[in-house]
């Protein structure tokens, strides 16, 4: 990865988070690159920095995926449906 190219989008705890963050970007047709330390992902361990992973997009995806960022998620994205 070329820092140059590739900025920081999101820092997750965790690779589940990582993964759905990633997976919001990418249907947005963003692509992404992970940064993690291996020992988090492997005992699973959030502490201390042990298990954040770092979310890169393409510099010129910067403005487009904080959007899609901070959108976060929908009921329509999660699948809940109110029983009411």
């Amino acid at each position: 990865m070329n820092d140059e190219q590739w900025v920081l989008a999101y820092r997750a705890q965790g690779m589940a988070d990582a993964n759905i963050i990633a997976g919001k970007l990418e249907s947005a047709d963003i692509p992404v690159s992970f940064d993690y330390e291996a020992v988090g992902h492997i005992y699973g361990l959030t502490l201390d920095g042990l298990g954040e992973v770092r979310l890169y997009v393409p510099r010129e995806y910067s403005e487009r995926a904080e959007a899609v960022i901070e959108e976060r998620f929908t009921e329509e994205d999660i699948g809940w449906e109110d029983d009411e």
